[in-house]
């Protein structure tokens, strides 16, 4: 099993972070490893086996303090507090998860959305946000900033895991125009249009820049310490699950907890 440990140099002290990737499970193509090798697919709703689905998350729940808090996600801005997640129970709905409890695990699956992982800096509450497009652009970061911030959290800082990088990520209108209607002033709306380069030759197309658009939404509520954001889903065939790429595909995780 092939896990990234976070380049986050400002990550508080007690506090575990991970992100997987393709490799190093059980799956079959079209959930492999990209190399003909079995794949550690962890999504258990596009397709897979689900005994090797729960094999891969075996496999996992090995590095980690307990079972993954695992959400039904659906592009939305609802945060679930993760130790109320729990084996055997119907499965709660949300795009963010917050933790302040050790050993609780909060769970964000990916294929080229971009997940967030937080922690307080004085380690004592964390969370995990899905935010595709439409729930970047809805509020789901601000949402777990909000909830983390009820649960006791202080000054916050971040890691962008891997999602579609800005050279593959193509977008229309739509998604422009959404981003630069709720710009907060001048300034915001200029450093916002400037996360949608125009994609030569096809008019209303872009090519959007997913992490900086979360960095312009995260300085909103202060959260100005960001780290990651140097991953492509998309191009990196071999490392990661890309929705964009093959439709058909598999699920890699971000997950965080307190130690």
């Amino acid at each position: 099993m092939h896990i990234i440990a976070p380049d986050w140099p400002d990550m508080p002290d007690g506090i575990g972070a991970i992100a997987t990737t393709r490799v190093g499970g059980v799956s079959p193509a079209p959930y492999d490893d990209g190399a003909g090798g079995g794949g550690l697919n962890l999504g258990n709703h596009v397709g897979d086996d689900p005994v090797l689905v729960g094999l891969n998350r075996a496999r996992l729940r090995q590095a980690l303090p307990g079972e993954p808090a695992w959400i039904s996600q659906v592009h939305g801005v609802a945060v679930v507090d993760a130790a109320t997640v729990q084996p055997g129970q119907p499965v709660r709905v949300g795009d963010a998860s917050i933790a302040s409890v050790p050993g609780v695990v909060c769970a964000i699956m990916t294929a080229d959305c971009l997940p967030v992982l937080f922690a307080s800096r004085d380690g004592k509450v964390v969370g995990a946000a899905h935010a595709g497009w439409r729930g970047l652009a809805a509020g789901v970061l601000r949402e777990t900033v909000a909830a983390m911030r009820a649960a006791g959290a202080g000054e916050i800082t971040a890691w962008l895991g891997p999602a579609i990088g800005p050279t593959q990520f193509e977008v229309g209108s739509d998604v422009f125009d959404s981003f630069m209607a709720g710009a907060h002033g001048a300034d915001e709306a200029s450093q916002t249009a400037q996360c949608f380069a125009p994609f030569p030759g096809r008019p209303g197309k872009y090519l959007a820049d997913i992490y900086w658009l979360a960095r312009i939404v995260l300085a909103r509520d202060n959260v100005t310490d960001v780290s990651g954001g140097t991953y492509c889903t998309a191009s990196e065939r071999g490392r990661f699950y890309s929705y964009r790429r093959d439709q058909v595909t598999g699920r890699q995780a971000s997950l965080i907890w307190i130690k």
